[in-house]
This record gives C-alpha cells, structure tokens and sequence, in this order.
C-alpha cells in the first residue's frame, strides 16, 4: 500500500535529486576491505561489528527486507551460534509495523517476534532507502571521464561510497524547502538529508576494537556488502575449482594431441 509524503519530504526528494542530477559525483576513498580481491574473503569479527552497528543505529530508519534472519549463522557471514541467531532475531524490534502485515498474527491481533526463517523488517516509514542492496546498488568509482576504467583496479566502489559518505560530513548545514541539509564531500552535488548517522565511538565492540568513526564507517559498510552478496565466499571457492578442473583438463588434451600426433610428425 503506496503512504502519501509529507510536503516536506518530497520537497527533501525533489531538493536531491536536482541536487544528484547537478552536482558532482562527490569523493570516494578507496578502502582496503579483507574480502578484495581474487582470494579475499569476508571478515567475520568485522562483519559481526558491522551487525552490531546496523542494530544499535541504523536500523531505527533503514531495513533489510532482502535479508533472511537465518543467514547471520551461515558460513562466509557474521557466523553467529545458532542459539544467538534465533535470539537475536526473537529481539529484534519491529519499529514499521504498517510495513510488515506478514509478521501481524490474525489471532493474538499483535505482531509476532521474529523467527530465523523471516527476512529482517522493512521501514518504509522514515522514508529510507533499504539498505540490503545498497553496497551493489552504489558505484563510488567512475572515472576517468566517465568511462569507468578505474573500476578495473578498485572494483565498483559500493562500500568505499557508504564509508566515504559516513565520514563525509563537514559539519556545514543548510535549510532550503523547510528541509535541513548537510554537506557531505561523497554525496553527489554535496548536500544531503540525512543526518550524521555516526559520529565515532557510538558502539562497544565486544572484540575491544578501535570504534572510531572511520573504524565504524568501513565496519558497517563491509557489513552491508555481505548483505548485498551474502555468497561471495562459497562463489570464489566454487570458481577456483572450476579454474582448477579446467587446467587440469587444458593439460591433459595438450598431452592427448602429443601423443596422437607425434608418429605423423616423425614420419615428416
């Protein structure tokens, strides 16, 4: 069911995406994430960081509707025991209940907690964006002119771009259409309406690490790449069997075509 905006919000939508349409593409900085490369692969102990923040911050206004409960115990995830997945999920809030009829129980007339089965909540009420997708769904590099030539050697750049825009805050603001906005240098055209979601030290990890906002910038972006390509890991390992496989079979018809050939030449 489609809600109605308020005059302010889509004045904020209309104010950014002249803004997005206008600006520049804003400044991403590269990160150096565990999981780059042909054989990089995701940080557990960062992807569980990048949970706990999704979970404390930001998830009062962003959802993960893509993104199956059951998933943070997998393999190549966050990894979490089984027993401490279901009660994460059994505690996890639903803040937009307008949003999720499927968790309304019919008999109890009241939303049902969670279950590992069900996806993680939409929020479509704070209206923000949902983040499942949002590291693929980025690009934070592009150049040079436009053809994209760099993303040969840094990749696409999605969680560089959430990282860069989670630190990118000036501290500048601006009203325009009775929306304030903040200056941002990663955002396209330099202005945008949300909020510094961090400001550093807004969390404790358990690990003891470092929680200074760019710690927990690249933390939660590393996060939010699992949650876009939760199978990143199982792919890279099923490609280098393939790989494997192929060279082997490569060797063995070179060998083949030696040996049936080699009396012809010899009698040449």
């Amino acid at each position: 069911m489609l809600k109605k905006l308020s005059l302010a919000a889509v004045s904020a939508i209309a104010v950014a995406s002249g803004a997005f349409a206008a600006g520049d593409a804003g400044h991403t900085h590269d990160v150096q994430f565990s999981y780059e490369g042909p054989f990089g692969t995701f940080d557990q102990n960062q992807l569980q960081r990048g949970l706990q923040i999704y979970t404390e911050v930001c998830s009062s206004c962003h959802g993960l509707k893509f993104v199956p409960m059951r998933t943070l115990a997998d393999e190549g995830g966050p990894a979490l025991p089984e027993e401490q997945m279901k009660a994460y999920a059994a505690k996890f809030p639903i803040n937009d209940e307008l949003s999720n009829p499927q968790l309304f129980d019919k008999e109890t007339e009241e939303y049902r907690t969670l279950k590992p089965t069900d996806n993680f909540p939409a929020l479509y009420s704070a209206n923000a964006p949902d983040l499942s997708l949002m590291a693929k769904a980025r690009a934070g590099f592009h150049g040079p002119v436009g053809t994209g030539l760099s993303q040969l050697v840094n990749g696409i750049g999605g969680a560089e771009y959430i990282a860069s825009l989670l630190t990118g805050y000036t501290g500048e603001e601006k009203e325009e259409a009775g929306t304030t906005f903040y200056e941002n240098t990663a955002f396209p055209g330099g202005w945008i309406a949300m909020a510094p979601p961090l400001y550093g030290e807004d969390v404790e990890f358990a690990d003891g690490h470092s929680n200074e906002l760019h710690h927990e910038a690249e933390d939660v972006a590393a996060f939010l790449r699992w949650t876009a390509e939760p199978h990143q890991d199982a792919r890279k390992r099923t490609g280098f069997v393939a790989v494997f496989f192929l060279v082997i079979l490569t060797a063995l018809l070179y060998l083949t075509n030696k040996r049936i050939w080699a009396p012809i030449k010899r009698k040449g």
